[in-house]
């Protein structure tokens, strides 16, 4: 079985975080230097392989000149790094617009996958990535998307449809993030339907993150698509955990190990969205080995074809959590357990 590369996303740096927000974003910079210095105590050969990234400011200028991305990539690659996947900023404050919007709208989301690919060839050129997708998500509410619900998705199906044309031109594959704050990826039986409708699964799959998809399991923002209630039991949550990942894991694309203490936090433009807590919070309602291993394997036990490394995402931390290099020592050993128990 081929070696599952470890990542670490740089985003949580900037989700939720800098202006008009309680903290500061991080910068990149920083962001590289605790990933590239996180270490297991028992082996301290074990290391992240990379990152993924946003590409968007302060930590990304997607218009970067050729020079400007080159120089980003020595730097990464200096510290001992790769970059896989990239998220494109698709969202209505920054290039992009909603997938079920106006004419205009989904023309700049279109575009902004373009922009995203442009950049994520520029770092295939240098050496420094050789895996990942670009992500996106369908940047619109599910309160707006429920006026209209068969209407809107077949919109959202449409504009990904183009974005995975776009996609085919560069070599690429976009992966969409089921999460409950974005419209048509609300649920479990939504994310299906939407995948279904765009019918591109060459090009266009799921990303799943552990702490956003334990939410499909209780409906929030779908009541009707929940598989669990509360006070549920271990073989209660395993048989509705394996429901969800036979229909969605075959399309995946991308894959985010997380923790949840089972809440919904909002920042920005997600809104109530599946909580990340540390890793070995206390309250934690996952096994990341067992629920990944559900994700990861197909129906034979191995590793399913595209999936060349799985990333650590821990949106939202506050910046005191993100700062302590014990935070990252304790997320490697997490990856390794996954990727030992793969």
């Amino acid at each position: 079985m081929r070696r599952l590369l470890l990542h670490n996303a740089m985003w949580p740096g900037l989700v939720g975080k800098g202006a008009g927000a309680s903290e500061p974003a991080i910068g990149l910079e920083r962001m590289l230097r605790l990933t590239a210095d996180a270490r297991i105590e028992a082996d301290p050969s074990i290391r992240f392989d990379g990152v993924d990234l946003f590409l968007y400011e302060p930590h990304i200028d997607i218009h970067a000149s050729p020079d400007e991305i080159r120089a980003l990539a020595d730097r990464i690659a200096a510290l001992g790094l790769g970059v896989g996947s990239v998220v494109a900023p698709v969202y209505p404050d920054m290039l992009g617009g909603s997938a079920m919007g106006s004419r205009n709208d989904r023309r700049r989301f279109v575009e902004a996958v373009r922009a995203a690919c442009e950049y994520a060839s520029a770092l295939n050129a240098h050496g420094v990535r050789s895996c990942g997708v670009i992500r996106i998500d369908s940047a619109a509410s599910p309160v707006e998307w429920a006026a209209h619900p068969v209407e809107n998705t077949t919109k959202i199906a449409d504009t990904f449809r183009e974005a995975a044309l776009v996609a085919e031109e560069y070599g690429e594959r976009i992966a969409a993030e089921g999460e409950i704050c974005w419209a048509a990826m609300h649920s479990w039986v939504e994310m299906l339907r939407l995948l279904e409708e765009v019918d591109r699964p060459a090009s266009l799959g799921f990303q799943a993150d552990l702490a956003h998809t334990y939410l499909y399991l209780l409906g929030y923002n779908a009541p009707e698509a929940a598989l669990l209630e509360d006070g549920y039991a271990e073989e209660a949550f395993r048989e509705a955990y394996r429901t969800m990942t036979a229909s969605l894991a075959p399309y995946l694309f991308d894959f985010h190990v997380a923790q949840t203490d089972g809440s919904v936090f909002g920042g920005g433009s997600h809104d109530k969205t599946g909580r990340h807590c540390p890793v070995d919070a206390p309250e934690g309602k996952l096994d990341p080995v067992w629920c990944s291993r559900q994700w990861l394997l197909d129906d034979r036990g191995e590793l399913r074809e595209g999936i060349r490394h799985i990333c650590w995402d821990g949106c939202m931390f506050p910046n005191a959590v993100l700062e302590r290099p014990e935070t990252w020592n304790r997320v490697l050993g997490t990856m390794e357990a996954v990727r030992r128990g793969i």
